[in-house]
């Protein structure tokens, strides 16, 4: 079920009339004899809180059933409880006690505390995941970012877990039925969402750190049967580079007691910043070999979830309006340390491949929203966890850095700190920070850049003379759109590249301006008299947001030479102008597959490379015209992985990136054979490592074809039956050719609301493959069908996979947008509307870049 909404104006009206001071939660999470508890569990929570006297609330708890509740020693009739409305809380005093007491749900929605039965040796893991809203699935509370409060935990668990929350231990003792209660000290002050209880017989590694503000207790933790594979050494050094980084950075101390790392089954996303005790996605555990590029991206999910101890936990946003500020500074703020303090030099290459690409996609949907976002309630707040949200934030707070400076920019910070630790605040008493530091007036800067919506484009516009030298040059900026047009100030850098001294035949950078463009048109006189070079980019360095749009030589030399540029930044920034002019039906779809096949073999960064090859699957599946696409491109694409594969180096990232994509690729008897030969050992790849996951990887390729069915599946599910193993599974079932398989996946992944998430998800994932677009056509109208009640009757965690996942994406066609039109000229929800509108500007946003392609 959907858990209660909350409006901003009824918390706001909570907020002026309560202060609370502290809960105390007891936990029975037994079965009454020692063992776990398997359905429900019990839950009693003290809160006291002050109010206006004579005044009425309410108190949030999402619960099988609420057994009684007394306030200030009267007991309140709980006897019409509804979970929609909590429990009503009459006649309150000036000082209160409220007491509850509740059978509150397990959940295995990734929700609330998730249940999990490891496969392996059937032991059971508990998790909580409280954002935005979820701390009420486990405890009475005040479900709201600005009523912060203490918290102490006794939890009744099993004697052989680790029980972990936002404290330390206090103190343990066993009971006569053979449990261990948990005491845990008093926590510090944070929100309800931050709350954490991890609980089960996890394996645990243990460190610290200490510099001149003290000792921090460093804890690790993941499920026994993971344990093998944890590398807890690497993750140790990166963390303690993080505190090294945020430490001299934000010259403000960690403020909690201990920093614990959890590794947990079936999480629904990367990582949660509980205070203290924070839980990541397990993936992240590596159970088979990964690229570099993994590596890469764990590091930055762990310095951004520490970022958030302090601009988020410590200093807390008072509603869900600035969620944006949350995540876009936790953001930037672990490229910058990723950048500085770890070996990942490369981190803002990545930052403009990854973070830049997701945030241009969502920002040309016609759901784009400002970056402050007006976040009328929660159901609001569930589908701006985006591209906006995260990714266009910290590139406009990269740019904001670029404007003010790194060093004012870090002392403003400092005083935002030291004036709102423990409490809340908005985006406005940060930029009051910031203008303080920094002494500009940033009211404009805010107007331009957090309450519009959309992109502008740059480009060059110049003259050159007989000698190759400009004589005139200005950015031309184009007003923003999706939008109302507007333009913006952009701290900007122009780099010029040529070919260098050297006979290497390589582009380098010869010139470098650095100046803000205001207006439409912006005179950049430092470049008059400069050898045009073979190459313009007109955001180097990536300071600004924007689409970046190359002269016709610049873009000659991309499609010609974007092997030869030296760095790996301007380099990808090239990538990224090729992409967007793919998307924007600019570049046709197939001329960007040729650019990809002649020039990925020089990318050294293989997060690159994989999201160049993605990419390019992308435009062949979609952007493509698809009789080109099955006749050539996709053959001639396979081909060019193959051979690139079997070029690399044995045992190198590059070689598992080739092979990864040409898994997920739709290919010919003759490549299936060779991937067969790799599954089975009959013809092996020299240096490359069939483990587990890979394993998995070609025998879905080979399902999706027709080449291997349930036999082979069942067969190396009994291989690996573990809890990826058993998603692997479900996932290359759901791949099976054949309308029965469609149909059954079809059923579980709409029907089935008892499926796991992950396991629902690993459905989702294979019901469509590009090479089986013929068995799916009937799924359009079913789509719509369903989709309304699938949102009713499930919570948005359960409910944006599905949503999302079986949009009919496959069928690029008009008739789609013509059935996505017919359903949103209905009375819907509006997040429900905003995810259906995206998948309808996917779908025309493909017919152009068809069209195109075709012209």
């Amino acid at each position: 079920m959907p858990a209660p909404n909350l409006t901003r104006d009824q918390a706001k009206q909570r907020a002026g009339l309560l202060e609370v001071e502290s809960y105390e939660i007891v936990l029975d999470l037994t079965d009454g004899n020692g063992g776990p508890g398997e359905k429900t569990f019990d839950s009693t929570t003290t809160v006291r809180f002050a109010s206006r006297a004579g005044e009425s609330s309410w108190i949030d708890i999402v619960a099988a059933r609420v057994r009684s509740a007394t306030l200030n020693g009267s007991a309140l009739d709980v006897s019409g409880y509804v979970e929609d409305d909590g429990v009503a809380l009459p006649g309150l005093a000036a000082a209160n006690e409220l007491v509850v007491e509740a059978d509150c749900r397990y959940m295995n929605t990734g929700e609330g505390l998730h249940r999990f039965v490891d496969p392996v040796d059937d032991a059971v893991y508990l998790y909580t995941q409280f954002e935005t809203a979820d701390a009420k699935r486990m405890f009475a509370c005040f479900d709201q970012p600005d009523l912060k409060a203490t918290y102490r935990l006794t939890v009744f668990a099993p004697s052989d877990w680790k029980v972990v929350s936002n404290a330390p231990v206090e103190s343990t003792e066993k009971t006569p039925e053979g449990a261990t209660k948990t005491v845990f000290a008093v926590s510090d002050r944070i929100s309800t969402y931050l709350v954490a209880l991890v609980a089960g017989p996890y394996a645990e590694w243990h460190d610290q750190y200490t510099d001149e503000h003290g000792t921090i207790p460093l804890g690790i933790y993941c499920r026994g049967s993971l344990a093998e594979h944890m590398d807890a050494d690497r993750l140790f050094t990166e963390t303690k580079q993080g505190f090294g980084f945020y430490h001299k950075a934000f010259a403000t101390p960690y403020p909690f007691a201990k920093y614990d790392q959890l590794f947990v089954p079936e999480f629904n996303a990367g990582a949660m910043e509980n205070a203290g005790a924070v839980t990541f996605l397990e993936d992240y555990v590596f159970r088979s070999r990964v690229t570099r590029y993994a590596y890469e991206r764990r590091a930055e999910t762990l310095l951004h979830e520490m970022a958030h101890m302090w601009f988020g936990d410590l200093v807390t946003m008072r509603w869900w309006d600035d969620l944006w500020l949350n995540e876009s500074f936790a953001t930037f703020a672990s490229v910058l340390a990723q950048a500085e303090a770890t070996e990942y030099e490369y981190a803002w290459t990545s930052f403009a491949n990854i973070e830049k690409s997701w945030a241009y996609r969502q920002d040309q949907l016609p759901s784009t929203h400002p970056i402050a976002a007006d976040i009328v309630d929660l159901q609001a707040v569930e589908v701006n966890f985006d591209g906006i949200t995260y990714a266009k934030g910290a590139s406009v707070l990269k740019q904001l850095v670029s404007y003010v400076g790194l060093d004012n920019f870090l002392a403003g910070l400092r005083v935002y700190f030291g004036k709102h630790a423990w409490g809340n605040a908005t985006l406005a008493d940060l930029l009051a920070a910031l203008e303080q530091a920094s002494g500009r007036d940033l009211s404009g800067w805010s107007a331009q850049w957090l309450e519009t919506t959309g992109l502008n484009s740059l480009r060059p516009r110049f003259e050159t003379d007989g000698e190759g030298r400009f004589t005139k040059f200005a950015v031309v900026q184009t007003g923003a759109k999706p939008g109302a047009g507007e333009l913006r100030t952009h701290r900007i850098a122009v780099g010029v590249y040529d070919d260098g001294n050297d006979a290497a035949g390589k582009l380098v950078r010869v010139k470098r301006v650095e100046l803000d463009v205001e207006g439409e048109v912006t005179e950049v006189p430092e470049l008059v008299g400069t050898q045009a070079g073979k190459l313009v980019l007109v955001n180097d360095d990536d300071l600004t947001y924007c689409t970046m749009r190359l002269d016709t030589g610049s873009l000659t030399t991309l499609v010609d030479r974007i092997a030869d540029i030296t760095e790996p930044l301007p380099r990808t920034l090239c990538w990224s102008a090729a992409w967007e002019m793919t998307r924007e039906a600019e570049l046709k779809a197939r001329d960007f597959v040729t650019i990809v096949s002649r020039g990925i073999h020089a990318e050294t960064e293989v997060g690159v490379v994989q999201r160049l090859l993605l990419q390019a699957q992308t435009a062949l599946n979609s952007y493509a015209e698809q009789s080109w696409a099955a006749e050539r491109g996709w053959p001639e694409f396979t081909s060019r992985l193959l051979e690139l594969a079997r070029a690399a180096e044995p045992g190198s990232d590059h070689q598992l990136a080739f092979a990864n994509s040409l898994a997920g690729s739709v290919l010919d008897d003759e490549k299936l054979a060779v991937l067969a030969g790799w599954l089975d050992g009959s013809a092996p790849l020299d240096g490359l490592t069939v483990d587990a996951d890979l394993r998995w990887r070609l025998l879905n390729a080979l399902v999706a074809h027709g080449k291997a069915g349930d036999t082979e599946i069942d067969a190396e599910l009994a291989r690996d039956d573990t809890a990826t193993g058993r998603r692997h599974a479900e996932h290359a079932r759901a791949l099976r050719p054949t309308a029965d398989a469609k149909a059954e996946a079809w059923q579980r992944a709409v029907y089935d609301d008892e499926l796991p998430n992950a396991m629902s998800n690993a459905i989702i994932g294979g019901f469509s493959h590009p090479g089986q677009k013929e068995l799916l056509g009937g799924y359009v109208s079913r789509y719509f069908e369903m989709v309304d009640e699938v949102w009713q009757r499930r919570s948005s965690e359960r409910a944006q996979p599905t949503v999302l996942g079986l949009f009919p994406s496959w069928a690029i066609e008009q008739s789609t947008v013509d059935a996505a039109d017919e359903w949103l000229a209905g009375d819907r929800p509006a997040a429900l509307r905003r995810l259906v509108t995206e998948g309808r500007a996917g779908i025309v946003r493909a017919l152009a870049a068809r069209e195109f392609d075709e012209s």
